[in-house]
């Protein structure tokens, strides 16, 4: 039981965990609910509404709030209605029953990623339209599928839309990340996430033997190579304060593959790596790099990649911006301390920001240990409430960022 009766909850604490009950987890989300629950929250709020099915069962919501002013570019606030798998057995709480315990968290997958921000952007234009405010620039937003496993069936195909390109979108909010600090960290960019799988073939025989050239021997080489390199990016962002882990390109070995039976040398092995490659870094050179490792290893040596992100444009983050600026500014408005930094994930943003459109990462959730994809996930109400009221303050400024050129 928690400490509190559902009588005194925040009405919007109690809309957050019914969203959050909604089952929109992979591998069968249940995406049907979560538009019929955007659809009433549309109606509710007397916003306009838009189904875009960009893929069979796969439907990006819009919502919108006109502004006063049509000649002008829009609000994009994206956020993604899918979450991750769980395991169960390792959670203190039912992570579909958005159990609120005595001190006020909340426990549920998709508290801190990102169905919070999803509720945050809808309460706030409620706040905000309920106070009798309108603003020059019209907001939409968009919930979209498919973000968790890789967004092809979500915001990779809705950029390619005419409806999307009738949103005329000048500058887009998505999601970032918790910080147990004081701070709120803000993402101008992403890491290009490059999976990469390694294929090394090579003679095969029988178990007991001494065999040259095996598959084995010149993986294990490649691995090497890959390895050593992760080891010397870890190095450079330890050995650096002032180092951000987005700056640096990460390196994960996350799959090994090959045999058949513990006494035949298999003919053909594979590795794969999830790479993810800091923004600044040539990609033509990397792909040269990898070429390289995968020759000194030997004949039969080949590399693909699985997935391959080379547009990386960042958001500028300058006060001669006025994105930025109107961002920054209602920041400082609030006394909030902001750490812009690269992303080290992936999120829709990439799209966005790939689409020519300005973007920035920020999820309002400081003093918050990052749980995202964790076991017993978790957001404490306090902190949901206020991002709120972070929301309620920045989006009178962003939607009243006077005429640009770009507008046009």
């Amino acid at each position: 039981m928690t400490s509190k009766g559902a009588e005194s909850e925040h009405p919007s604490v109690t809309l957050f965990r019914q969203y959050l009950r909604i089952r929109t987890v992979h591998p069968k989300p249940d995406y049907g609910a979560a538009v019929a629950f955007l659809e009433e929250q549309a109606r509710q709020l007397g916003l306009g509404c838009q189904k875009v099915e960009v893929a069979p069962g796969y439907v990006v919501t819009v919502l919108t709030w006109l502004g006063t002013n049509p000649a002008l570019s829009s609000i994009l606030l994206n956020s993604h209605t899918d979450v991750v798998p769980v395991f169960e057995e390792h959670w203190s709480h039912d992570p579909f029953e958005a159990f609120k315990d005595r001190e006020g968290y909340i426990y549920a997958r998709g508290t801190q990623d990102m169905k919070c921000v999803s509720i945050q952007y809808l309460e706030a234009v409620r706040r905000l339209k309920a106070e009798g405010h309108r603003f020059p620039r019209t907001i939409h937003m968009t919930f979209v599928p498919d973000e968790e496993i890789g967004s092809q069936k979500g915001m990779e195909l809705f950029v390619q839309r005419p409806e999307f390109q009738a949103l005329r979108a000048g500058f887009a909010l998505d999601e970032g990340l918790a910080n147990p600090t004081d701070a709120f960290k803000v993402f101008y960019g992403e890491k290009c996430p490059c999976w990469v799988r390694v294929t090394s073939t090579g003679r095969p025989g029988h178990g007991s033997r001494f065999i040259e050239d095996t598959a084995a021997e010149k993986l294990h080489k490649v691995v090497g190579s890959i390895l050593a390199f992760r080891e010397k990016e870890k190095q450079r962002l330890q050995s650096n304060p002032h180092l951000k882990e987005g700056a640096v390109t990460s390196v994960n070995l996350t799959k090994l593959e090959g045999g058949v039976a513990f006494n035949v040398v298999p003919a053909t092995m594979s590795a794969s790596f999830d790479i993810r490659v800091a923004p600044d870094v040539d990609m033509k050179a990397f792909e040269q790099q990898l070429q390289a490792w995968c020759q000194a290893a030997g004949e039969g040596v080949t590399f693909e990649f699985i997935q391959k992100w080379t547009g990386a444009p960042v958001t500028p983050i300058d006060d001669s911006d006025p994105w930025w600026a109107a961002f920054s500014g209602a920041c400082k408005d609030m006394n909030l301390t902001l750490e812009p930094e690269i992303l080290p994930g992936f999120t829709d943003n990439r799209h966005i920001r790939a689409a020519g459109i300005p973007a920035l990462g920020f999820s309002p959730m400081n003093h918050t240990p990052v749980l995202l994809h964790d076991h017993d996930e978790r957001l404490h109400e306090a902190v949901f409430l206020r991002g709120i009221d972070i929301y309620a303050h920045l989006l009178p400024a962003l939607a009243s960022v006077p005429a640009l050129p770009s507008d046009g």
